[in-house]
């Protein structure tokens, strides 16, 4: 088997809101776009939004999702943050702040309460620095 691609699709209870939020604040582009599903483009990364109560969704399954963090790594953080809280209609669940670990970042809530965590590596505390397979 080779695989071709791998990529989330995330369930949303209104898809063209939710694309709205990925193209307008974190720069994705559409690749296709129905009333039920969006494919965005992100560079060489790739998301999908799919109506949670389509025909397709199991009807087990239909809940929006819980438990779902994205990770979006940028170059700046401070900057990216800056930009992005002068929206109002966004809400920031976590202040910017640098974790020990090696992570500057801060946590937004998009579309159906999914989190997204946006990340500028930094250098760990020597204390994390061993839990690294590659080193600094």
């Amino acid at each position: 088997m080779v695989t071709t691609s791998f990529y989330p699709v995330l369930m949303s209870s209104d898809v063209p809101a939710a694309a709205d939020f990925y193209r307008g604040h974190l720069g994705f582009e559409t690749v296709y776009d129905s009333s039920w599903y969006v494919s965005l483009r992100l560079g060489a990364f790739e998301l999908a939004l799919l109506a949670r109560e389509h025909e397709t969704v199991p009807a087990s399954h239909q809940a929006l999702p819980q438990g779902v963090i994205l990770n979006l790594e940028v170059d700046d953080v401070d900057a990216f943050h800056e930009r992005l809280k002068a929206i109002p209609s966004l809400r920031t669940v976590q202040p910017l702040r640098s974790e020990d670990f090696g992570q500057r970042h801060f946590i937004l809530e998009g579309p159906d309460r999914v989190l997204i965590d946006v990340i500028q590596p930094i250098e760990p505390t020597t204390e994390f620095m061993d839990s690294y397979r590659e080193q600094f």
